[in-house]
């Protein structure tokens, strides 16, 4: 992690402390009526770990501080916050680096990677998992054997596995063993019980998107902070998805 992995918008910092909103926190930055550090605060201006932060001279401190971590969870761990079998758990990796209580958003079962959100957003955690929310998640999978031909067009389509449906929102076969399946709901072991449906076994199952992050380049096993942009990317995609749920 870099060294500005816990900068904040001041906006975000002022609405965390439960000050206003974030539009009405930008007019109390531009009233110049907050001070970071005994300086007048400017809009745009971002604040680290330890910064003062006051308003109208009084210094500010959020009873706790929102984070939003994106991990890249490697096979057989867990998405669990604890095991009776002690079995490795995926928010063990956070270790120190992330003292808040934070939770993991959804789940990968134990032989998937990729993509793992954890937060302490309570609300924003509800959207993302309520089906309502239609959040779609896409991931990499690699096969055993060559995928069949109608594959892609049966998936999509919807299979009927013991009285339910499951349903990709797209599959993109890459080669011959390999494709991208985006979905919605996400049931537990999804795409795993429709590759056995077809006599296929997952040698990787890989999640490589979340709504509108993306897991990019980071290593497996490592994990980063969210920017200001991709919370506000994210809260935003959540409340469209939301609204459009409610139509």
């Amino acid at each position: 992690m870099n060294a500005d992995s816990g900068k904040l918008r001041l906006q975000v910092y002022l609405a965390q402390a439960g000050v206003a909103s974030r539009r009405a926190s930008e007019k109390l930055i531009e009233a110049g009526r907050v001070k970071v550090n005994g300086k007048t605060a400017t809009i745009g201006q971002s604040v680290l770990p330890g910064d003062e932060v006051a308003l109208d001279g009084k210094v500010l401190k959020p009873e706790e501080r929102l984070r939003y971590i994106l991990l890249n969870k490697p096979p057989g761990f867990l998405s669990t916050m604890s095991d009776d079998r002690d079995r490795p758990i995926a928010a063990a990796l956070l270790g120190s680096a992330v003292p808040e209580r934070v939770y993991n958003v959804g789940r990968l079962d134990q032989w998937s990677s990729g993509l793992l959100l954890f937060t302490n957003d309570g609300n924003l955690a509800k959207i993302l998992i309520h089906p309502s929310g239609e959040v779609d998640k896409e991931y990499l999978v690699a096969t055993d054997l060559p995928i069949p031909e109608g594959f892609a067009e049966a998936f999509s389509k919807g299979i009927d596995l013991e009285g339910e449906i499951h349903r990709a929102l797209s599959v993109e076969l890459m080669d011959q063993k390999t494709m991208k399946v985006v979905l919605v709901e996400g049931r537990n072991r999804e795409v795993r019980r429709v590759l056995e449906h077809f006599g296929l076994r997952a040698l990787s199952l890989r999640r490589i998107r979340l709504g509108p992050l993306t897991l990019g380049d980071l290593a497996e096993g490592s994990f980063r902070e969210l920017s200001a942009a991709e919370v506000e990317a994210l809260a935003a995609y959540s409340a469209a998805k939301q609204g459009r749920g409610r139509a």
